[in-house]
């Protein structure tokens, strides 16, 4: 019983040995002298709305973040309800779910570090922020058709690189439009997303499902990111055209 715990504390502690050595202290240059007197230190509480209604005035932050926000939204859900479909519609024991979120996990690992890293060193942000929204509604189509587990596991892959590639180029866009010293409060609004989505997503989720079936949730999909493709294609927003 306690072993995943301890696999857990083994885990976190590789990560701190890791952060603490390889990651420097300062990630991005320092300059823009008059906006940092103007930071985020003016504000004397944890959490201010008005800090991040200011960070969301600089261009291209509210677009991005918008579409941070949405494109994920509807596979999150999912996600959130996958312990329940995974055994009423798949028809799954708890160990095959257990393999089947194993497969999800060892994918994602393959994917970040191998796919999405060498993509953005070859391509533009603009280019990987449209492509993975693009992505994203196949990956609707492709769950709203779906009807086994082998199906799953196959749209698995174009899902977790979507998946990988938003939250990764989005968290960049987002923290190179902002001063250096707001970096640590954007950083902390865009960890606010996955939250957000676990709050929100079990009511939203089961209403979905009960009502409209597992297919609701890729229909949703589809629709959305068509939708932020088609804004993404016809609004410019104000990025940084070179290679993250």
């Amino acid at each position: 019983v306690f072993v995943p715990t301890y696999v857990g504390l083994v885990g976190n502690v590789v990560n701190t040995v890791i952060a603490m050595v390889w990651i420097p202290l300062q990630a991005k240059p320092k300059s823009d002298h008059c906006v940092t007197e103007h930071s985020t230190s003016q504000s004397g509480s944890v959490f201010s709305i008005r800090e991040i209604l200011r960070l969301m005035k600089f261009p291209g932050v509210m677009e991005v973040f918008i579409v941070k926000v949405f494109a994920g939204l509807p596979i999150g859900l999912f996600l959130i309800m996958f312990s329940i479909i995974s055994m009423d519609f798949f028809g799954l024991e708890a160990v095959e779910t257990g393999y089947l979120m194993s497969y999800f996990g060892v994918l994602q690992m393959v994917v970040q570090g191998l796919v999405v890293g060498k993509l953005t060193n070859h391509c533009t942000e603009r280019t990987l922020l449209r492509l993975s929204v693009f992505v994203f509604a196949g990956v609707g189509l492709g769950m709203a058709l779906m009807r086994t587990v082998w199906h799953y596991c196959i749209i698995a892959v174009p899902l977790v690189f979507a998946f990988s590639t938003l939250a990764t180029i989005t968290d960049s866009i987002l923290t190179k439009a902002v001063p250096s010293s707001d970096t640590g409060t954007m950083l902390g609004i865009c960890a606010s997303v996955q939250p957000l989505t676990r709050t929100v997503g079990p009511t939203i989720g089961g209403f979905l499902y009960k009502q409209f079936g597992v297919s609701s949730f890729g229909y949703l999909q589809l629709i959305v990111n068509i939708g932020l493709f088609v804004y993404l294609l016809k609004n410019k927003i104000p990025l940084r055209e070179m290679k993250s």
